[in-house]
């Protein structure tokens, strides 16, 4: 007679599960509420993880967290699909001892996420939509050709500047307009192999405008479908925020109700200063570092725009520029131009410019 079997059953209890994520392999360390299961590594893909724990760990309820990085968020969300709860957190707000730091593998790695995890002293970021991810996938890879576009006048302004080529008066205020450049092309060096150089170059700026264009194009189209079409135009009734200026707010800020006050909002968009207080000493740095680079780019763009054409902040940075530079006033009123974004995405309506200060 064979021995009965006991069949393992973990209802009712917690698993907690740390990713360190590969591209090749990932880096898994399980553990349960009072010990360390298991640390193993396993190919790069959902399906192994999920069939381990629900089969070493049936009934259970099974915690997962791994850092923000080049794999996005498809694995939260494949995760989460089979009824795994999975977090992403920010690798710099990840608790790390010295020795931690000293000693840094991936087994070391996925260990501290998972013990971490159990200890509740992890604080999740916010995973978007994967459809107002692609989305923004559009509207980034804008804002990159575009830096690339910047790139590439500078090389050839500098090339131009190596040579001693000086811009003729006639052209000096048109830089790079179709006269501009066709003079570009028509620059004689005294080696074939200069002009190369320097028409590879003008070759280069002529296909990041095609792409540029085509991009631009794209994120109008998409600006004029719900669910933009509306928030779009919320926005744009604020003075300074174009069309373009509107989708990267959109598709960056994703849902404004996740911020839960002003504050929250502009320490995200970088416009917060930095602090360093030890005891009685208390030191007020420039803008934070932590920030995301694209919103408060473009909010201080669209704020020297705002401010030529909306009154009250006229006023207001007339009133800063004269106890701080400009460069700093701005500052303070991309921070107004927020409260306003802000203010009209919340209550769903257009803003009405005020005449009065």
């Amino acid at each position: 007679m064979q021995p009965q079997r006991t069949k393992v059953d973990f209802t009712g209890q917690h698993i907690f599960v740390g990713l360190d994520i590969g591209q090749r392999a990932w880096k898994t360390a399980i553990l349960t509420a009072e010990l360390e299961h298991k640390t193993f590594t396993q190919p790069p893909r959902v399906e192994v993880l999920v069939n381990y724990v629900y089969r070493t760990f049936p009934g259970a309820q099974v915690h997962c967290v791994y850092e923000a990085g080049f794999s996005g968020f498809w694995i939260h969300d494949a995760l989460r699909q089979h009824g795994i709860d999975c977090i992403v957190v920010n690798p710099a707000d990840v608790p790390t001892t010295n020795k931690e730091h000293v000693l840094k593998t991936d087994r070391v790695d996925a260990r501290k996420l998972a013990r971490q995890l159990r200890n509740g002293e992890l604080t999740p970021i916010y995973v978007p939509p994967r459809n107002a991810l692609e989305v923004r996938s559009v509207v980034r890879m804008r804002w990159s050709f575009v830096k690339k576009q910047t790139r590439c006048k500078n090389q050839i302004k500098a090339l131009l500047s190596f040579y001693g080529i000086a811009l003729p008066k006639e052209i000096q205020t048109q830089h790079w307009s179709r006269r501009f450049l066709a003079w570009v092309e028509n620059i004689a060096l005294l080696d074939p192999n200069g002009k190369h150089a320097l028409l590879a170059l003008v070759s280069e700026l002529y296909h990041l405008r095609d792409i540029i264009a085509q991009l631009t194009k794209q994120i109008r189209q998409i600006a004029q479908d719900e669910p933009y079409q509306p928030l779009v135009a919320y926005l744009v009734s604020i003075p300074g925020i174009s069309i373009l200026a509107a989708m990267i707010l959109l598709t960056e800020l994703v849902d404004i109700h996740r911020f839960q006050n002003p504050d929250r909002l502009a320490s995200y968009c970088g416009l917060t200063p930095g602090e360093h207080s030890s005891g009685d000493t208390e030191l007020i740095t420039g803008l934070t570092p932590r920030r995301n680079p694209l919103l408060r780019a473009v909010l201080v763009e669209c704020a020297w725009v705002a401010v030529r054409r909306d009154p009250v902040l006229l006023a207001a940075f007339s009133t800063l520029s004269k106890r701080m530079l400009k460069q700093k006033a701005i500052i303070r009123i991309a921070r107004k131009l927020l409260n306003r974004v802000r203010y009209v995405l919340k209550h769903q309506q257009p803003y009405q410019i005020q005449q009065g200060s």
